[in-house]
């Protein structure tokens, strides 16, 4: 029988009204079949883990990244799959930081929640769950038909260091407009095999090292020298600078010097667009040619969350910063598109 352990951290899919104040509350997910009496028609064993005290996603924290990795390799050899469930507002981050910790990973990793209560009569808490099961779950030949950490909601399911929470108010919440979708949920459950990730013969090996030294670094037009002088002075190890569409800055002295100068003091730079859609590609515009030359990083078309978490993950390793640099470049979990892309298994470290 398939074996499938669902950790609860927290979130919206987790809370009931209380029937005397109206205020939402967790309830204990232990009795999760009073609140969804279809699981028992699934022929899976199901064990659920929850956190205590379960956490609001807008608290989440690379040391809860590390507890969430710590239960997958725990529980690695005993279970076929594991669904996270977890608020959705910081769902994107979670799923991109497992995905750089979790190397080697051949088992399905589902991360779900809802924009609406599990006790609603409207809600999508349901259906995100059972068919985020049912994912978990799902074998090919013996193997695992989704060997990656992935997001499901609202019928599709993301590659989970390329999705983004773009929507609070619909059940629509996540896109991935830079990389397809793995699987859609109609009548049927259709996988887009071509495009996940595949590590028949991998052995799990997890990273527990993170470091949160970074700054962002924002362009806006009429950015003050101060405003850029303070960021990127500050006392941090790695930069993130979100730029004008394909990598674009202003290309003031002023700028480019405060730039060329932090990169002098071993600070590391990673450009990313500000743009949900298309890639970054320092040289193609006179605005992004010096960036380029300095020896900043491009980020290609990584999402902001990829970006944060890839840095926390490198920079907790035992790297140099030119090492850094080139893994920054190099497409390790299936996070960036490159013309000419590195051969991941080679990447790993």
């Amino acid at each position: 029988m398939t074996r499938i352990l669902i950790i609860y951290t927290g979130g919206t899919i987790g809370m009931v009204n209380d029937s005397t104040t109206g205020v939402l509350k967790p309830f204990d997910f232990n009795q999760i079949l009073e609140n969804v009496p279809e699981l028992s028609r699934l022929n899976y064993q199901i064990k659920i883990h929850s956190f205590d005290p379960i956490i609001d996603s807008s608290n989440m924290h690379p040391e809860i990244w590390v507890q969430l990795a710590e239960l997958i390799e725990d529980n690695y050899p005993s279970y076929d799959g594991f669904v996270i469930l977890h608020g959705s507002d910081t769902m994107a981050f979670t799923a991109s930081a497992l995905s750089f910790m979790l190397e080697g990973l051949n088992k399905p990793v589902v991360f779900t929640g809802s924009q609406l209560p599990i006790g609603e009569i409207r809600t999508d808490a349901k259906e995100n769950l059972i068919t985020a099961l049912e994912i978990a779950s799902a074998k090919k030949g013996g193997k695992a038909k989704v060997p990656e950490v992935c997001i499901y909601f609202d019928s599709q399911l993301f590659r989970g260091n390329r999705a983004f929470k773009y929507n609070s108010a619909k059940f629509e919440a996540f896109r991935s407009p830079n990389y397809p979708v793995l699987a859609e949920a109609g009548v049927h459950l259709s996988f887009n095999y071509a495009n996940i990730r595949k590590c028949d013969n991998c052995v799990l090996k997890v990273h527990k090292s993170l470091s949160n030294d970074i700054a962002v670094l924002k362009i806006y037009p009429g950015i003050s020298q101060q405003t850029v002088k303070a960021i990127l002075g500050s006392k941090v190890k790695a930069i993130i600078m979100e730029t004008f569409g394909a990598g674009n800055t202003p290309t003031d002295k002023w700028f480019l010097l405060l730039l060329e100068q932090a990169i002098k003091k071993g600070k590391i730079i990673l450009d990313i667009s500000q743009c949900k859609v298309g890639s970054v590609e320092l040289g193609r515009y006179e605005t992004s040619r010096e960036l380029k030359g300095m020896g900043i990083a491009s980020g290609y078309d990584m999402t902001f969350e990829a970006a944060v978490t890839k840095l926390m993950f490198l920079l907790g390793g035992s790297f140099s910063t030119e090492r850094i640099y080139e893994l920054l470049e190099t497409d390790l979990r299936g996070e960036l598109s490159k013309k000419n892309p590195t051969n991941w298994k080679k990447a790993v470290f």
